[in-house]
């Protein structure tokens, strides 16, 4: 498959962003090895503007395109790093892209800060969802405490949300909404980075 007929996994980027958080997903969209069928898709980042973004480990990174620049239907899935920006009602215009996102029915992954800016704007009043902790997302005044799930991880419908000490977790919500694995290889994948165990993950390698 040529890198035209690739769709996007947009990775929005900005300052003060946890680099760890996506980390893993990324990694593994953007690689081919292991993936079911041709590699589908590619991994673009996004930001308010062009200008290079420093995230929280100091990492200099330039977008590849602004927020506005990106439509729903010409994307799988959007994913939301945490951030401090987020705490402090920064990355609006990140939010109302995502909420164009889950309107259209195209994924919208979360994590850690980014949840509570999510329950700020309202868009997990209705949907199962985790964060950080229930506390933490009652500070954001929403209404969607009774569908909160005190899980590392989970899905609800197109929306996948995340604590911050779930990357590996995220990833694998991330991988099952694209059908970037087959089931044996995402369940060899997680066993190695979340229980340190390689052995499925030889076994996959060695077909």
């Amino acid at each position: 498959m040529n890198s035209r007929s690739k769709r996007n996994v947009h990775l929005f980027v900005f300052d003060t962003m946890a680099d760890w958080e996506a980390a893993y997903a990324v990694a593994a969209i953007n690689s081919p090895k292991f993936q079911s069928g041709p590699s589908r898709y590619r991994v673009v980042t996004v930001a308010a503007t062009l200008a290079p973004v420093t995230t929280m480990g100091g990492v200099r990174i330039e977008p590849d395109v602004m927020v506005d620049a990106v439509l729903p239907e010409e994307s799988a899935m959007l994913i939301l790093p945490g951030g401090y920006a987020w705490e402090s009602r920064g990355n609006s215009e990140a939010l109302e892209l995502a909420a164009q996102f889950i309107a259209s029915g195209v994924p919208v992954a979360a994590i850690c800060a980014a949840t509570l800016a999510l329950a700020r704007a309202g868009l997990l009043d209705h949907l199962r969802h985790t964060s950080n902790a229930r506390e933490y997302l009652i500070s954001s005044g929403y209404r969607g405490t009774a569908f909160y799930c005190g899980v590392p991880a989970v899905t609800d419908g197109n929306v996948i949300t995340a604590t911050g000490l779930a990357p590996v977790d995220f990833a694998r919500e991330i991988f099952k909404a694209l059908n970037l694995y087959s089931t044996a290889t995402l369940e060899a994948w997680y066993a190695m980075f979340k229980q340190c165990d390689a052995s499925k993950f030889y076994a996959v390698a060695a077909n």
